[in-house]
């Protein structure tokens, strides 16, 4: 089993920026896929980004050259820089992780980007 904890979120101003961060409470960086998802309300839940075990990362249209994805493998921590933040970045943000046959959720960090 592995337990994903993500923090960070909260309210920004448009322009703004955040970084979120999701622990995990074992070392899995080598083994599974880890990415964020997000959920805007009344919308269904979508993909943001990933990183792959190489280090490989990929983003949502909506995201890219926007938001980057890193990892801390030491630490056990993935995180999401996210800069030039829009109001329909508003969102619950979750932490993912994927390897074939097996995948974990992490419970979510809300974002709102107000003014």
């Amino acid at each position: 089993q592995v337990q994903l904890v993500e923090s960070g979120g909260g309210l920004v101003q448009p322009g703004g920026s955040l970084r979120l961060s999701c622990e995990a409470s074992r070392n899995i960086f080598n083994s599974y896929t880890m990415g964020w998802y997000r959920q805007a309300p009344g919308k269904q839940r979508e993909f943001v980004a990933l990183i792959t075990t190489l280090g490989n990362t990929n983003f949502a249209k909506s995201v890219k050259d926007r938001f980057t994805i890193s990892r801390d493998i030491g630490k056990n921590i993935l995180y999401m820089q996210m800069n030039n933040l829009r109001p329909d970045d508003t969102a619950v943000y979750y932490c993912h992780a994927v390897r074939y046959g097996s995948e974990y959720w992490g419970q979510g960090t809300g974002v709102t980007v107000s003014s």
